[in-house]
């Protein structure tokens, strides 16, 4: 039934189609598909156009009611764009000197052409964007500029820069110490030092560490990114500082393409090397500072080229055919260049083997060693600080001490008697004044070490200080009155096993031949005994005994002042010299005898200074000139000018006086004021006062020259850890060696350095250096190759020899060969590592900064720059380690 139904539907739907097709013909059916696709596209269309029309109104609409309004940036945009490039006018003035913009200009042209040109031009043909990069930087030039103007660079070039130098060479040399210490047997690594280094520079600073700048590659680049962008947030304008694409081009500009590259050519230990021997060019290498060189290197890379160096030299001399007189001449060079190869090999075999030889210990275990007389050790100064230290040791230094300042009594008597008789052949009668200071001097030194109440005393016999009394009670004194006990006590230190005897078997005397050269090549030829022997040194003069400023004592709570006023003193004459009296055209006024006292962990020291009123008076006004807060707690007496020589009223002064030195070194004023003691130590020093003077030319004085020589001294060859007497004696030749050529003068032509350095002329010159370093004849300089290892280990050796040969020998007669050897060994030493010199670039990077925006705090930006260091962090947390117990007890 189903297909019979089937059959029937596909029947009638054949035939229905076979007529359709009759009737209207075969096409009928595209005709019919295209009429429905025209009436559903139309539709569509229809939709679309109803659909977007009621869209634009309905969106109108919402605008209009609850929507803000639309940016008008976009359309302001378009405009720019759409309008013609406008002309960029470049005002080519930068600092208002033509000498120094024009250099300037080349080197912002040659920056653009280098660094963006090359690349901008790939992208764009438009010249606007590079004109805003370039008035960008001409701004922050300006900038620049003008701040540098409004600066005092005097303060930065004469003390900064001296200071930072100098603690640069403090915290190299108390790692090297460091290093020493964990372990004498083991030589420590770079690495090792540098690591070290950082550790002491974390401990010394307290607050920054900046191992992370100077050892990161990639932390540097973010350092100097960071640092740039600082600085054009104060040099350009709000306008262009906001233009993030600006702002990112010329910060990389700086930080990459001209800080980085000068620090790492400022950093690098062979240009400094190289820098080094151009510096001293016109001295001559010196033959025996070059064998000390080889004798004394602990490289072998370094042993090694002067080796191979002297090999490669011996190979082609004896290559050379010649005759007659030239052959002396080349085998006299064979035989330098074989024995110079020959002490290369001995080196380098030692240190491979770890054998490594200590002079001094070896010679004092060899036995018999050159022997030096009392006599010339008591005249030398660096043989004299070797036997005060023994003498200090065993108690015995108050008979040094007396017969050193008997030397000077003399000395100074001497002279004091002659111009005495010098005015009296002219008619001027001053006796009674100056044997009256005469008498006073020569009591102090009794009192002072051979009366009942010296602490300690000399011990002489009774008779001899008995006469001495008597002498001074009775008589006038004379230049020889402590003669007959100054030779007892000479031969007390000459024959007393405690002394002299026992002094040459120690250690320290072995330590002061190594100072006098004398270990290896000794002077001093003689028996035992010491008879027959003769000095070949060098005597520096009469020893002065005044007291060392010693600045530092003030933060030492070990060391003790005590001061009393012990007697009043008429005088004409001021009692200075060298260590005693000179005239003062016959004016009257009362000297304040002062009795010091200073006591400390190792030693104590006492002496006698004089002063006036007006000395106290000018020291008062300087203490509360600096220290306002003294000014309503110490009261000075007030001044007499009627009767003011009356025993009653100096009497009264006295005490008066006696109650504000009291006062003043009170153990609570001292720790108030920790500045003070410097001043304190100044004023009671046993020297002339030096008072009158402005507030500029104290500072100059202070700074410029004494200071600088002083702190560089204590720096190179660590005077600060030696014998405080040697430091005393240095600074008193410096201050004379100012004197005799005209302090003033030195001052001032080093003002006029500083000024010079900072002129238009000096300025313009560095510029030109800058830009012929960076683009030679134009060009950018291409990176420079590497030297080769061997070619840069001679050039160390060669800068060692040149620094060493210019080293005079009164340098070394003052404060010993061995440590000038070391001493400027140890600051070639600590260039030759790049990190360290890194570290150096960034101090005084950091302080010229600080100096050029001083409104700003930039050392707290510093510390928080530095403040990711690795260093830091384990400082911290040893603090925080160590401090964790205190707290818990509490």
């Amino acid at each position: 039934m189903l297909t019979e139904t089937s059959l029937s539907i596909w029947g009638w739907g054949s035939l229905g189609i076979v007529l359709f097709l009759i009737t209207f013909g075969p096409f009928v059916i595209f005709y019919l598909t295209f009429y429905i696709l025209c009436f559903v596209g139309g539709g569509l269309v229809v939709t679309l156009l109803f659909g977007k029309t009621n869209s634009e109104k309905y969106l109108e609409q919402c605008e209009h009611s609850f929507l803000p309004p639309t940016s008008t940036g976009v359309p302001k945009c378009l405009e720019e764009m759409k309008r013609e490039a406008r002309t960029i006018k470049i005002d080519r003035r930068l600092t208002g000197a033509n000498i120094i913009d024009e250099p300037l200009q080349q080197v912002i042209q040659f920056s653009l052409r280098d660094y963006v040109q090359y690349w901008y031009y790939t992208l764009s043909d438009d010249e606007s964007f590079l004109l805003e990069i370039r008035q960008t930087l001409q701004n922050a030039l300006i900038q620049f500029a003008t701040r540098s103007k409004e600066i005092d660079w005097q303060p930065y070039f004469t003390t900064r820069i001296v200071d930072d130098f100098g603690t640069h060479l403090r915290v190299f040399r108390k790692a090297q110490q460091k290093i020493t210490e964990k372990d004498d047997q083991v030589k420590g690594t770079a690495e090792d030092l540098v690591d070290t280094f950082f550790e002491v520079e974390v401990e010394m600073e307290k607050e920054v560490c900046r191992d992370l700048v100077c050892t990161s590659p990639k932390d540097e680049e973010g350092f100097l990114r960071d640092l740039c962008e600082v600085l054009l947030y104060l040099l350009l304008p709000p306008g262009d500082f906001q233009n993030k694409i600006m702002r990112y081009f010329v910060r990389e500009i700086l930080a990459r393409g001209i800080l980085l590259p000068l620090i790492n050519q400022l950093s690098d230990p062979d240009y400094i090397n190289q820098y080094v021997i151009w510096m001293i060019r016109d001295s001559n290498c010196n033959y025996e500072a070059f064998m000390n060189i080889i004798k004394l290197s602990d490289n072998i890379g370094e042993l090694e080229a002067v080796r191979d160096k002297a090999a490669e030299e011996l190979q082609y001399l004896r290559s050379l055919d010649t005759a007659g007189d030239d052959i002396n001449t080349i085998k006299n060079q064979i035989n330098s260049l074989l024995f110079v190869k020959k002490v290369c090999d001995s080196r380098i075999q030692r240190l491979q083997s770890g054998k490594e030889i200590n002079t001094v210990k070896l010679a004092a275990n060899f036995g018999k060693l050159c022997t030096v007389p009392l006599d010339s050790i008591l005249v030398d100064n660096v043989a004299l600080q070797f036997f005060m230290d023994y003498m200090q040791q065993t108690g015995g230094q108050a008979h040094l001490f007396f017969w050193m300042t008997v030397e000077g009594y003399r000395v100074t008597a001497q002279q004091q008697l002659e111009v005495l008789l010098s005015r009296q052949r002219d008619g001027k009668h001053q006796t009674n004044q100056t044997k009256g200071l005469l008498r006073a001097a020569a009591v102090g030194i009794y009192e002072q070490y051979l009366s009942e109440k010296a602490s300690p005393r000399v011990t002489v016999d009774d008779y001899l200080v008995a006469k001495l009394a008597d002498t001074l009670n009775h008589e006038d004194p004379t230049p020889e009155i402590f003669d007959d006990i100054q030779r007892k006590v000479y031969e007390l230190m000459l024959r007393d096993e405690r002394f002299y005897p026992s002094f040459r078997q120690n250690a320290l005397y072995v330590r002061m031949l190594a100072e006098l050269d004398m270990l290896k090549d000794p002077s001093f030829r003689g028996s035992d005994d010491g008879d027959g022997e003769s000095f070949n040194g060098s005597p520096t003069g009469s020893i002065n005994l005044s007291l060392d400023d010693l600045s530092n004592v003030s933060s030492d709570d070990s060391v003790q002042l005590h001061a009393y006023i012990s007697d009043t003193v008429y005088a004409d004459y001021d009692p200075y010299a060298v260590a005693g009296v000179c005239n003062d055209h016959g004016k009257t006024y009362a000297l304040y005898a002062i009795t010091v006292h200073r006591r400390n962990l190792n030693s104590e020291e006492m002496w006698k200074t004089y002063r006036r009123y007006s000395d106290f008076h000018d020291f008062h006004m300087r203490i509360t000139e600096q220290f306002e807060s003294l000014s309503s707690i110490l009261k000075l007496p007030g001044k007499k000018t009627f009767n003011n020589m009356d025993r009653d009223f100096l009497e009264k002064r006295k005490k008066d006086l006696n109650a504000y030195l009291q006062l003043l070194l009170a153990p609570e004023m001292m720790k108030a004021s920790p500045a003070l003691a410097h001043y304190v130590y100044d004023f009671l020093e046993n020297k002339a006062y030096s008072k009158g003077k402005g507030d500029f030319a104290r500072k100059v004085d202070d700074n410029i020259p004494l200071r600088v020589m002083l702190l560089l001294m204590d720096e190179v060859f660590d005077l600060k850890e030696r014998n405080q007497w040697l430091r005393r004696n240095i600074k008193n030749l410096l201050q004379q060696l100012i004197r005799a050529t005209y302090g003033d003068t030195i001052n001032r032509k080093i003002v006029d350095h500083v000024d010079w350095m900072t002129s238009p002329e000096q300025v313009a010159d560095s510029v030109k250096r800058f830009r012929d370093a960076f683009w030679p004849n134009g060009i950018l300089a291409e990176t420079v190759p590497c030297r080769d290892k061997s070619i840069r280990m001679r050039t160390r050796v060669a800068g060692k020899t040149k620094l060493l040969a210019i080293m005079p020998d009164e340098l070394k007669h003052i404060i010993g060969a061995e440590t000038t050897r070391k001493g400027i060994l140890r600051v070639f030493e600590m260039f030759q590592h790049n990190q360290l010199n890194r570290r150096m670039v960034y101090v005084f990077l950091e302080g010229f900064l600080e100096t050029l925006f001083p409104q700003y705090k930039f050392r707290e930006l510093f510390n928080k720059l530095h403040s990711r260091s690795k260093q830091m962090q384990k400082y911290k947390q040893k603090l925080q380690t160590t401090q964790a117990p205190s707290l818990q007890k509490r």
